[in-house]
């Protein structure tokens, strides 16, 4: 997965935006106004690419366990984030899960009226 299909990827889901909140660097996806989906252009320039998703914690432990890539998510609460680097033991297709998996999660912490709208 390079950059613009990770960027295709994320504005394709319904109600997502993209926004530079931190500074001109970070990337952040967002649904509802909460993020779902972080990501560092300059570590993309150089080759070491990396994503902070949300996850439950439990599967986040369980995560960090099987994947060398996955560690706890950097400058975010450790419990509910996880960073995933590109190039290494996870691949496009779990990437993907757990893009969807963490946009899930955002969804479902969104009030019921702001469900609707985005539905």
């Amino acid at each position: 997965m390079n950059i613009q299909q990770l960027y295709e990827f994320c504005l394709s889901k319904k109600g997502v935006t993209e926004h530079f909140p931190f500074d001109e660097d970070t990337l952040v996806f967002k649904l509802g106004g909460k993020m779902f989906c972080l990501t560092s252009l300059s570590d993309w320039e150089k080759g070491t690419p990396s994503l902070n998703l949300k996850c439950d914690p439990e599967r986040a432990l369980e995560l960090r366990a099987e994947y060398e890539a996955i560690e706890p998510g950097y400058h975010m609460s450790k419990i509910h984030w996880n960073t995933i680097h590109f190039q290494s033991d996870v691949s496009d297709k779990m990437m993907c899960e757990l893009i969807n998996h963490s946009y899930d999660l955002v969804f479902k912490s969104l009030t019921k009226k702001v469900q609707q709208e985005i539905l």
